[in-house]
């Protein structure tokens, strides 16, 4: 058995178990060994009247649920916009969509999800506003404790996010590594602990088997 092999059979372990633990906080939550099976899974809960929206996430594209919600579905897509009011206005809208798919930054093996924001439209979503949230998180996201979860986020989600924004000086940018700045170009202002769901089965946790998003 390869270090691969290994990897997943320990997932496939700790998986179901860890979705139990959200199932205990009022999330919905599965575990998927493969993002074939977590992509079937996502399809399935969204129903296809539903208006469609995201915050920015590797993981949703990793899994192709991104790509397929925006040829399938009603989309509220901040990407069309012409100017940055309009990507204001069309991130707000988001906020009332029906589903909201998103990544997270960290994730902890007791159930709670630990996410970072810069511009807090992920953040609010995930708090309220759209009927249901669908949060595709791979098993690389898991960590043992809130405060493992935090420096994940911190130092490597943070981190690499960071580089979507070409020219930033944040000392992440520059060092690639986390200074805890106050910095106009910090993708750090705004942080949540979502320790529970509510109401019950609002938050719907997809756990993937495999490494995906960052």
């Amino acid at each position: 058995m390869d270090r691969s092999d290994m990897m997943h059979v320990m997932y496939d372990k700790k998986g179901p178990a860890v979705a139990k633990n959200f199932e205990k906080r009022g999330f919905a939550a599965w575990y998927c060994p493969t993002v074939e099976e977590a992509l079937k899974l996502a399809l399935s809960l969204i129903p296809p009247e539903h208006v469609v929206s995201w915050g920015g996430s590797s993981s949703i594209n990793d899994i192709g649920l991104r790509p397929y919600v925006l040829e399938h579905y009603q989309v509220i897509d901040r990407d069309t916009a012409k100017t940055p009011a309009e990507r204001a206005e069309i991130m707000r809208q988001a906020l009332l969509c029906d589903t909201f798919i998103m990544g997270t930054n960290a994730a902890v093996e007791t159930g709670e999800l630990l996410n970072i924001d810069g511009n807090g439209n992920r953040v609010a979503a995930l708090a309220y506003g759209p009927k249901q949230v669908l949060v595709i998180v791979g098993m690389n996201k898991l960590e043992t404790t809130l405060e493992t979860a935090f420096a994940r986020a911190r130092s490597t989600a943070s981190a690499i996010n960071i580089n979507r924004f070409a020219g930033s000086q944040t000392p992440c940018y520059v060092t690639g590594m986390c200074g805890d700045c106050k910095s106009q170009s910090t993708v750090c202002r705004q942080i949540l602990r979502t320790r529970a769901c509510n109401p019950a089965g609002r938050i719907k946790v997809i756990l993937v088997g495999e490494n995906i998003g960052f």
